[in-house]
């Protein structure tokens, strides 16, 4: 009789009993194999029990290491659900998912513990033992009979991770979301992409960044290996070309930005990472120009636009470009995830699908998150009953985003509706403004943003164009009233920790 998953541990477990001495998971210095893994996550996990109850949150602070994912596994063994915390996000940040957690255990690597103060008397510090608990300490026996009776009576519904976002009241809305959800998307995903044991997923993302979720559960639902990439390595081409190609990588799961690193600073003309299979990215729009620089050096591999918020589990739909240089101006988002129900909806909350016809993303199914954790005001707000069904129970997930159908059915990315301006008596959307931008021959990258009270629109890009330049072009391309009034010229964007242009700072740089 099949038995069906109901603990992603199970992923793990099998992939342990298969390949029990294959490396998992590697970092810069160091590697664990599978068996290694679950002994080492066990005695973590029994550290945990001592101090928490199962069900509960575990805030998880330590670098991009195997460790780190150690400790992740160790919670869940403890039937607890992990909160990756990012040491180099701000300490006020830091206070502030505390806070929402209500102040759960913190799991913590040495070193870091200077950033949990005692400041505002409202956080952990390293002092209080009843609520921290360090790597090493956590470490002490397995005991079987503890976590077996904890796993026992876990069910398929509940958390595995929270992951936190920025909100939109100015705190962090952490998003919860369950072991069979990511158990139902990660299956799929590893199967519609050829993922299996003869893989090595060279990962990108922050472990605080849900494209590290495919990272870490397509890595052991198939007994796979992940190399941990240096942060430093997406400094510049060359180092990251050198860890591609001496880990032997077969498969990426990145960030646009990330991508871009090498097709903007002419990676290719160094060396070219051959083992490089599939490369599959979400995140932001990716500039064609872009995507054509990495077809054109690795026309033999799949190359995928992934599209979904972190409250659907990772994403719905996707887009698997075809084979030779896209000559298309806009890259489609594509169709669902098997088992997701993508669909648009008016303002009226009427179902789109007329071709060319622009709709809210709005999304179902059982890779829904559970929401907002203890925020049931913001959940309420955007996952809501169906407007279209109204004879059964069927919540969906409003994401914000806005998108159409091109003449073949795919599903087409506009914008957000945030970025939706009213100028000039048109309702504009800055995306648009956007793409134009970056298909212009001497413009690597491009955000507009808009000043509301001078009620003007900036274009800050990158590239050898200068501003007079561009504005000429654009008018080629875009109706007067979408031609921003002024140009900033930059050399570099800033990032966010998950490698996406930081729009928040370029707004506090040119919106003046």
């Amino acid at each position: 009789m099949m038995k069906r998953k109901n603990n992603v541990l199970e992923f793990l477990e099998n992939s342990a009993d298969n390949f029990p001495d294959k490396i998992a998971f590697a970092g810069e210095n160091n590697s664990v194999t599978y068996a290694e893994l679950i002994k080492k996550a066990k005695r973590m996990a029994v550290g945990i029990t001592k101090k928490t109850t199962p069900r509960s949150p575990v805030a998880v602070l330590g670098g991009k290491t195997i460790e780190t994912v150690t400790a992740f596994f160790a919670c869940v063994y403890a039937g607890c659900f992990y909160v990756p915390l990012n040491p180099a996000h701000p300490e006020c940040r830091l206070r502030q998912i505390l806070k929402t957690l209500d102040h759960p255990l913190v799991l913590l690597e040495r070193g870091y513990e200077k950033l949990l103060t005692d400041e505002c008397e409202e956080i952990y510090f390293a002092e209080n033992a009843e609520r921290t608990l360090f790597f090493d300490e956590a470490d002490t026996s397995d005991d079987a009979a503890i976590l077996d009776k904890i796993r026992r009576s876990h069910i398929d519904t509940d958390p595995l991770y929270v992951m936190f976002t920025s909100g939109s009241t100015g705190i962090p809305k952490g998003i919860a979301v369950s072991h069979r959800s990511v158990i139902d998307f990660i299956g799929e995903f590893v199967n519609l992409f050829g993922i299996d044991q003869s893989d090595v997923i060279g990962n990108q993302a922050p472990f605080d960044f849900d494209v590290s979720v495919k990272d870490i559960y397509a890595t052991i639902a198939t007994g796979a290996t992940m190399q941990i990439i240096p942060k430093k390595c997406f400094s510049f081409p060359m180092p990251l070309i050198d860890f591609l190609i001496d880990r032997k990588v077969t498969t990426i799961i990145w960030a646009v930005s990330a991508l871009c690193i090498i097709s903007t600073y002419r990676g290719f003309s160094y060396k070219v990472p051959t083992d490089i299979k599939r490369v599959l990215f979400s995140g932001e729009a990716m500039p064609i120009k872009h995507l054509n620089i990495w077809k054109k050096a690795l026309p033999e591999a799949v190359f995928v636009n992934l599209y979904g918020p972190t409250e659907i589990t990772c994403n719905c739909t996707y887009y698997i470009t075809p084979d030779g240089i896209f000559d298309k101006e806009v890259l489609p988002i594509g169709t669902p995830f098997p088992n997701e129900r993508v669909f648009l909806l008016s303002e009226n909350g009427d179902n789109v699908i007329r071709p060319n016809t622009v709709g809210e993303i709005c999304v179902s199914g059982t890779a829904l998150s559970l929401g907002y954790y203890n925020c049931r005001e913001e959940t309420e707000k955007v996952f809501v009953q169906s407007p279209v069904n109204p004879y059964y129970n069927e919540i969906i997930y409003k994401t914000g985003d806005l998108g159409y159908y091109d003449e073949i059915g795919n599903l087409c990315f506009v914008g957000r509706k945030d970025f939706q301006i009213k100028h000039m008596g048109h309702r504009i959307e800055l995306a648009e403004i956007e793409t134009a931008l970056t298909s212009m021959e001497n413009v690597d990258r491009a955000i507009c943003i808009y000043n509301s009270h001078k009620e003007k629109i900036i274009g800050v890009y990158r590239g050898t164009a200068e501003p007079s330049v561009v504005a000429a072009e654009l008018r080629n391309s875009l109706p007067a009233y979408m031609i921003p009034s002024h140009f900033e010229k930059v050399v570099e964007f800033p990032l966010n920790e998950n490698g996406k242009i930081d729009r928040k700072k370029v707004k506090e740089l040119y919106l003046r």
